[in-house]
This record gives C-alpha cells, structure tokens and sequence, in this order.
C-alpha cells in the first residue's frame, strides 16, 4: 500500500491535485483496465494504487527567506485586473479573432496567441490560482470563461503540447471544481495526445516543423505533458496512458541526460528503429550548454513522474537534477538562474524568471518525497523570496504580467528580458505550494 507523506498530501491539497482531493480522509483503490502497447516498459495491467490520506496538520517550519504569500496575491491580483482591461483594449484595436490568451509583451505592446499556441493554458491557469486563493467569484467567472477558449485543443494532435495547453487550464479547472465536464476535456486531450506516440521509439514526438533538422524530435520540455496523462489513468482506470507516460519518462531518461545530470534540450529519434541520430539544444547557448528553463522542465517533470508511479528512479533522477542545478558554480546569489547556465558572458547575460518559478514550484514537491527536504525547502524560499520581491512587476505597469525578466529564446533573439505567461502561472503555483507547506 503506498501512503503520501503528509506534507506534500496537503501541498497537492492547496495546488487542488485530484489525487489529494479525491482521497481525503478515505482509502481509494483504483483497479485499472488492462492494455497493452509495444514499447512501454512497466505498470502493464493493474496499477493497484491504493493511498491512505489524513487531514491532520503537521508543524510549521521556520526559515530566513519568509515569502510574504498575502502581498504577492495582492500585487497578482490587482496586475490580473490591469491585464484583463489591457486584453480588451487589444482585441478592440482589432486583434484576430482566435488571439485569446496573454503570452509576453513585444515591443512593449501585450501579444494575444490563439488555442494552439503552447502557452495559450496559462493564463487561464492564473485565473484558477487567483480564485483558489481568494474565493472570489470575479476569479472563477474569468477563469471558466478564458478556459472554454482552450477546450477547443482537445483534438488539436498536431502538436505535443496538450499538457501546457489543457492541463495547466482545464486540468487546473478540473482540480479546483470537480467540473465533470472538464474531465471529459482531459480524457479526450489524453487520447489526442496518446496519437503522437510511437512504439518504435517509445517516446512522444514533440515537433512536426523543421522536418529538414529533425525526424523524430523529442524536447525535454514533453516531460510536462505527462502528468496528463496520469490523470486520464487515475480518471478512467484504462492504464494505456500511465504505461505510454512511463515507457517516454523512461527513454528521456536514457537518452536526454548528460553524466553530470543536465539536459540536453531536443533529442532526434529514428522513427523506424528507435536509434538516436542527434543531440543538441536549440534554444540555449551551445549543443553541450544547461539551457536554464530545460534544468527546470526536468526537474518538474521527474518530480510529478514520482508522485504518479512511486519509481524510486524518478525519484533519484529529481535529486540528481536538483544537485545539478542548486550546486552549479554559475547560479546566482538570488538563486534565479540565467537563461543558460553556460552563457558566455555571465553575469551579464539576462535571467529567465520563469526557470526559477518552475524550479521552485518543483523543489516545493520534490521535497515531500526526498530526504533532502531541508535543503530544497531553504533553497526553493530563497528562490521564490527573489521573485516575489526583485523579479515583480510595479502594479500598473508591463500590461498586466506579475513577474519580469524572463526569457524565451535567445538564440533567436525572440522574448528576451521580458515578461512571460508561464513565468506568471509557475510563481503563482509556487506561491500555493509554499503556503500549503507553512500552515
């Protein structure tokens, strides 16, 4: 019978995690229908996961970096308020019809992206923090509203996506209100995404662009869009989508990591035999550089690998990688990374903001199942301590967003220095975690 520790039960309790809601104060067994599919590499059959939960409090833990959670909301809210007035203004100066969510500021000027753009879930997520946090019905109007414009990319399978697409937006939906609607949407992401799958090399294809670089592209970044896929098993008991979940963690976790236990950003496939044809990292500084946000995506992503299928694998793969990032000579006193960790020209090259929210929000996890709990607990305070009181946004200013000075891709010259909606949904995710954890 496998138990969550304690804190981190109440840690997903806060986040609204349905494997913490769903089990409060009883025993849940789920029995899974069988299926098979070539490639995957454990949990076939039954997954027999059985949780026994507790609502009892636990202690409250002291440490020199406190986060002031109340006057972060409050600057959150009151930037998500100038955001949805700065949305309007945009779409009456005759944005397109299907830009519907914030991702960055170009220019100066907010940019709108369609559904399909892969950080178009969001901003919907932020509203859903937003009214966890407060209650206020203002929050769950905006937050139902801005989601339904996603559903729609339930049955986009043009892209690896579905995870930061649905998950973070309509699974957030789904974990604050137990809207069943909103399982269907995951349910139906799950079987979409499930399509990119390939047996042959045992991973999700992320690209279908640049066929003249890449045939069968994998990024680090697809570890985000697991957790989806979990939930569609815990959701409808078909262990199809936990076993094609396990057999990509598994092959990442083969083929993706260097021996110091950094990430290279994208890993090609042949389609046919499996074998690996490249190595590179297209959006940090060299081929054998630590792009900063691809550190974080692969902490994050064994974190919740851990959480889902208790492999003491994901479990030691997320402290490999924690000890990679927390201990490398070019990490920052304040503990927010820049956009590579091998940039040539630290420290005068920009940070990425949205490393450190997703690096935090995970160590916040990852120590609910580590003995080194201490030391991420200290580290993840220092770190979102940083952002909540360096890295925000004047109220009133930057159209809206919460946090600055992240970066997208620079070798592209593309989002430098600026605002980004992942940065803004991460802090907010990572402020929760940190609160649920202080009670």
């Amino acid at each position: 019978m496998k138990t969550i520790p304690l804190t981190i039960y109440a840690l997903l309790l806060a986040t609204g995690s349905s494997i913490a809601q769903d089990n409060v104060q009883r025993v849940k067994t789920i029995n899974t229908k069988t299926s098979t599919i070539s490639g995957s590499t454990q949990n076939s059959g039954k997954l027999g996961r059985t949780e026994v939960l507790s609502t009892t409090a636990f202690p409250k833990r002291t440490n020199a970096f406190e986060v002031d959670v109340k006057k972060a909301f409050n600057q959150a809210d009151k930037q998500t308020l100038v955001m949805l007035k700065e949305i309007e203004k945009v779409k009456v100066a005759g944005a397109k019809a299907d830009q519907v969510s914030p991702r960055t500021l170009e220019d100066g000027n907010l940019r709108l992206v369609a559904s399909r753009d892969w950080t178009s879930g969001f901003f919907p997520g932020e509203l859903w923090f937003l009214y966890q946090y407060t209650g206020k019905q203002q929050w769950l109007d905006q937050a139902k509203a801005y989601t339904a414009l996603i559903e729609q990319e339930q049955f986009n399978g043009k892209t690896h996506d579905m995870g930061f697409k649905v998950y973070c937006s309509v699974g957030t939906g789904y974990r604050v209100t137990k809207d069943k609607h909103y399982a269907d949407v995951i349910i139906q992401s799950a079987k979409t995404l499930a399509t990119r799958f390939n047996p042959k090399t045992g991973v999700i294809r992320s690209w279908d662009h640049s066929t003249d670089k890449w045939g069968n592209p994998v990024i680090i970044d697809n570890m985000m869009n697991l957790e989806l896929l979990f939930e569609a098993t815990v959701l409808t008991g078909d262990s199809s989508f936990h076993k094609i979940a396990v057999s990509h963690a598994n092959t990442t976790m083969k083929n993706h990591f260097r021996p110091d236990y950094s990430s290279y950003h994208v890993v090609d496939y042949d389609p046919n035999t499996g074998a690996v044809l490249k190595r590179q990292t297209h959006q940090g500084y060299s081929h054998e550089s630590a792009w900063a946000r691809g550190q974080a995506w692969a902490l994050y992503g064994y974190t919740l690998c851990y959480r889902f299928t208790k492999d003491p694998a994901y479990l030691k793969q997320a402290e490999n990688i924690a000890r990679f990032i927390l201990n490398h000579k070019n990490m920052p006193a304040d503990l927010v990374p820049y956009w590579d960790f091998d940039a040539p020209n630290i420290p005068n090259e920009p940070r990425d903001a949205s490393a450190a929210a997703v690096i935090a929000s995970g160590l916040y996890e990852l120590s609910g199942y580590s003995k080194n709990k201490n030391l991420y607990l200290q580290k993840a305070d220092k770190m979102l301590n940083s952002l909540a009181t360096k890295y925000v946004s004047p109220v009133g200013e930057n159209k809206g967003f919460i946090l600055i000075s992240s970066t997208g891709s620079k070798p592209s010259n593309s989002e430098v220095d600026v605002p980004l909606s992942y940065a803004d949904y991460y802090y907010l995710e990572a402020l929760l975690r940190y609160k649920a954890l202080k009670r």
